[in-house]
Formats: structure tokens, C-alpha cells, sequence
């Protein structure tokens, strides 16, 4: 981490593990260290955690002695992120509102609100590494490999990137824990969370139904021989093999049924069985326009690609189009590529940029 004594600095306190550890480590530094918590969900039901987080972010910022802002952008999250979740689910993809949050809310809202504060550099408890280049800032992996965060922060603006401070791209988690613990912290055992960005772990499709409704059609075989019927596409994914309630259909094996694609021209929900699942895997696929971390490529170039979170790098060959888009070649078959979630590419350690998932081919 960079020398930050004396320096002005407002870390995102979200009341987990990771951002109180990220405070600390600035205190320790010598950085003039306040805190702010973003609220970003007003849910008042069994699943919404807010209240709890909020107090103990209020909690960690008693014990390290430092100041704690409060801001409320529910209404911005809502406009920005959660409606554009929607409208994906509404399409038959699977969007990914952490990659949306980072960019518009985090990245986007709070550096703003931050520097109004008075903070000439913003820190997060996110794990992942900023170098400083010739060109700009370079967005690299974190050092640890099963906690490494650089795929959701691929779309935050290059230029947002020269104020963020990452204090835990060095470290391991179980170093992160160890850190909270030694220090005293009253969250050093919370669980991290893994739910939906603001929103919390809660039944999925139970949620989606309070804002879409169903819109059922039929489901077919890759034949088009229909086995079932479907309560609306935004309530399946690729690969889902639980809840389709076509077990035992006649004249079929008695195998597994499989998701393994979606029309929503046709509102047509395409399945297979298990010895059928290759239809689930792509060679090649087309995104949108490409958010690029680094210098434009041209042309047809080597790299690796995840396209999915926590995904090994996979090695592709990636032609850039004339409008920004990118045709990706994998080395390998990859499953389930799903329309609406992300590409995202790399040199080595470093994040190059990434884009949505328009079509497989």
C-alpha cells in the first residue's frame, strides 16, 4: 500500500470484515482516516441487513476512534443498478448488478461524496491491486486468487481509479480475519456475505416475482418437442437443473433435465437432458461495446477471460470490431456463457477491460 501519513482519506465502512480491516490498516498508517457507509437497499424484511451492517459499521469506526458519515443512495441504486437489472431479467438474460454498482454507485456517487468530505483519496475493503503506469492507473488481480474482485470492478471509469486505495489487494483473507481479530474488531467472525449487492441472500425468485410477473411458455427439447411449461424466462438460468418440473416425461431416459437455453422472441425455454449437455457449451461468443483499463487492441490478440466470478482464466483469442465489440475464440469449450453477464479480460495479472455477453455462436 502506498505511503498515506497525513493524508486526508474516507474508507467505505460497510459494517463486514473486510472494510473494517481496510480502515484499520489506514489508522495504522498514519492516513487522517473517516468513514462512510452507504446505504443503498431500503428493504424491510427478514433479509435486508442494512439496519445490522450500519450499526456495526458504527461499532468498528467506536473502536479504531474515527468519524462515520452516513449517506443514503437508495433512490440512485434503484434508478442506475436495479432497474437495469430488471430490464435484463425482463430480456431473458442473467445481468450482474455488483459490476453496475461499482461503476454508478461506489466508484460513481460515492468518490463524489467522498471528495466533498474532504477526502483526497477513497478506499475500499475490496480485494484487488492498482498500479501506476506510464498510461494511467492499471487495475491488477488481487494477491489472493480465490478472493480476487478485479472482474466486478472492470467497468469503474480509468480515471475514478486514480484516487482508490485497495488495502487488502496484498493480503490473504485468512491474514484479513487474523488482522480483525488481533485488533480486537466486534466483526472479525461475521460471515462475508454472497448475496445480490445491497439486496442480501434471500429466496431469488421469490424476490424477482415482487417486480416481474410471470409470463409462462413452453419449454422444448432441442428436437422442439415439448416437455413442460415455464413460469416466465427470468426465472431460469443456463445450466439450472432444479425446478423444471419435467421429471419423468414420456418416451424420454430417465435423466437429469438441463436448461440450456432461452428464446424470448418465442418465449421458449430450451432444455436437454444429461447426456445431451454439450448443447450447454460455446466456442466462441460476441459482446457489446468494450469498457477498456488499458490501451485499445486492434485486430485479433491473445489473452485470458473470465466469464463468470471466481472462473480460472481461460485462453482465448479475441478479435476487436469495428464498433467496439468483441469476438472471443476460447482455447477450450466453455460452458454455459450466459447472455447479460460478463467477459472480462486479461494480461497476466492485469485487468485489460471487459464487456457484456451479447451472443454465443
Amino acid at each position: 500500500m502506498q505511503s498515506v501519513r497525513g493524508i486526508p482519506v474516507i474508507v467505505g465502512l460497510s459494517g463486514g470484515v473486510d472494510s473494517a480491516v481496510a480502515a484499520l490498516r489506514l489508522v495504522r498508517a498514519g492516513a487522517a482516516v473517516q468513514a462512510l457507509y452507504m446505504e443503498n437497499w431500503d428493504g424491510d424484511d427478514e433479509y435486508c441487513t442494512s439496519a445490522q451492517d450500519y450499526q456495526d459499521a458504527r461499532a468498528v469506526a467506536r473502536e479504531l476512534g474515527i468519524v462515520l458519515h452516513r449517506v443514503n443512495f437508495t433512490a440512485a441504486y434503484r434508478e442506475r443498478v436495479f432497474a437495469d437489472f430488471l430490464a435484463g431479467y425482463a430480456a431473458g438474460q442473467t445481468p450482474n448488478p455488483d459490476v453496475l454498482c461499482n461503476r454508478e454507485i461506489k466508484f460513481g456517487l460515492c468518490t463524489a461524496y467522498a471528495r466533498r468530505l474532504g477526502g483526497t483519496l477513497f478506499a475500499t475493503g475490496h480485494y484487488a491491486r492498482l498500479r501506476t503506469d506510464s498510461d494511467g492507473p492499471a487495475l491488477l488481480k488481487a494477491l489472493d486468487p480465490d478472493k480476487d474482485q478485479s472482474y466486478f470492478l472492470h467497468a469503474v471509469p480509468r480515471a475514478e481509479l486514480t484516487g482508490v486505495l485497495f488495502p487488502l489487494g496484498e493480503l490473504l483473507k485468512q491474514q484479513v480475519r487474523e488482522m480483525a481479530r488481533e485488533a480486537g474488531l466486534p466483526v472479525c467472525g461475521k460471515p462475508d456475505s454472497t448475496g445480490i449487492c445491497f439486496i442480501g441472500e434471500r429466496p431469488f425468485a421469490e424476490f424477482l416475482a415482487r417486480y416481474l410477473p410471470e409470463k409462462p411458455g413452453a419449454i422444448e427439447t432441442l428436437a422442439g418437442e415439448r416437455v413442460g411449461t415455464h413460469r416466465g424466462l427470468h426465472f431460469y438460468t443456463l445450466g439450472q437443473r432444479e425446478g423444471l418440473m419435467i421429471g419423468g416425461a414420456a418416451g424420454y431416459a430417465p435423466e437429469p433435465w438441463y436448461v440450456v437455453g432461452k428464446e424470448p422472441q418465442r418465449n421458449i425455454l430450451r432444455v436437454a437432458q444429461r447426456h445431451e449437455r454439450a448443447a450447454l457449451e460455446t466456442r466462441r461468443l460476441r459482446t457489446t461495446a468494450t469498457h477498456w483499463l488499458a490501451a485499445r487492441r486492434e485486430g485479433v490478440w491473445p489473452a485470458t477471460v473470465k466469464i463468470r466470478y471466481r472462473q480460472p482464466d481461460q485462453g482465448v483469442s479475441v478479435q476487436t470490431l469495428p464498433d467496439d465489440r468483441l469476438e472471443l475464440d476460447f482455447d477450450e469449450p466453455q460452458r454455459a456463457a450466459t447472455v447479460g453477464q460478463y467477459a472480462v479480460l486479461y494480461d497476466g495479472e492485469r485487468c485489460l477491460g471487459g464487456a457484456q455477453i451479447a451472443e454465443t455462436l
